[in-house]
């Protein structure tokens, strides 16, 4: 096998490597549930380069990402449910379907708002279809407000997206604070949930309190997920401050007792600060 820039030449070796025998073991173990967690793996590699303004390495991303379709056609394939032209021939009708004032109708320009407007129209129509298209035992009994929230979803996104759905027939609160209640509320019930050392009760109370965060973030105006990766970022930032100080003592993590970590992340949070508050100065 030698690289190519044409798509043939990686379905190729996708079904090279899903080859009975002389395939690779690992890849031909492998199933749409067991490959599902590295395609929205990758996707947020891709989401992490596009947030680091990493060219380069978007390009690679984007690369193993595409390397997931294939992977999730090839297996459909196998059980002669699609291929990957089917995957492509189905996306290239819905654009060109949800884009009528590109591909079809030539007698103005849309506004971006009108755009959406069609866009969403088209989309509904298309799921009325394919709810037509089940079987009557698939089809759910209760048609729900809460439906069109995708399932598909990061946990945080579709949390925020439920919230907001409820939020418009007048299920929500009017004030973060009440959220805030909320939160010591579901807190509590944790610390009661520990008291009886509950297992599965701990991981029903722990969801409802990040549901509830969740909710306050959405009250101020926070994107949850992008306020996570920012925390993510900042624990390691904090964590390597650690590391560094601790080896310019001749000191391992290992050797260094809880307190005396805990106080170099003050450390590191001092000097956090008085970054920040000489920028602000500087701003002035």
């Amino acid at each position: 096998m030698t690289p190519s820039r044409d798509i043939s030449r990686l379905i190729e070796i996708m079904a090279a490597l899903r080859t009975p025998v002389t395939g690779c073991p690992w890849d031909l173990e492998q199933n749409f549930a067991t490959i599902a967690p590295y395609t929205i793996e990758e996707a947020y590699e891709v989401v992490d380069a596009i947030t680091r303004g990493d060219l380069d390495d978007l390009r690679e991303e984007l690369g193993d990402l595409l390397l997931q379709v294939v992977f999730h056609a090839q297996m459909a394939s196998e059980q002669n449910a699609f291929a990957f032209g089917d995957v492509v021939d189905a996306i290239t009708r819905k654009m060109i379907r949800r884009h009528p004032h590109v591909f079809a109708d030539k007698d103005g320009n849309l506004a971006s708002h009108h755009v959406k407007e069609v866009w969403d129209r088209i989309k509904a129509e298309e799921k009325a279809e394919r709810a037509a298209r089940r079987p009557p035992e698939e089809a759910p009994s209760h048609k729900s407000l809460l439906s069109g929230v995708k399932a598909g979803q990061p946990a945080l996104t579709r949390a925020m997206e439920l919230q907001r759905k409820a939020s418009t027939v007048g299920f929500d609160w009017n004030d973060p604070r009440a959220v805030l209640q909320k939160i010591r509320e579901e807190a509590d019930e944790i610390e009661a949930a520990l008291d009886r050392n509950d297992k599965q009760e701990l991981a029903e109370e722990t969801g409802d309190l990040m549901f509830a965060l969740v909710n306050l973030a959405r009250h101020v105006d926070a994107d949850p997920e992008a306020a996570l990766r920012a925390t993510n970022a900042k624990f390691e930032r904090r964590f390597a401050y650690i590391e560094r100080a601790l080896e310019a003592k001749g000191r391992t993590l290992e050797q260094a007792s809880l307190e005396e970590m805990d106080a170099l992340w003050n450390a590191a949070k001092g000097d956090e600060k008085r970054a920040a508050e000489g920028r602000w100065e500087a701003r002035r």
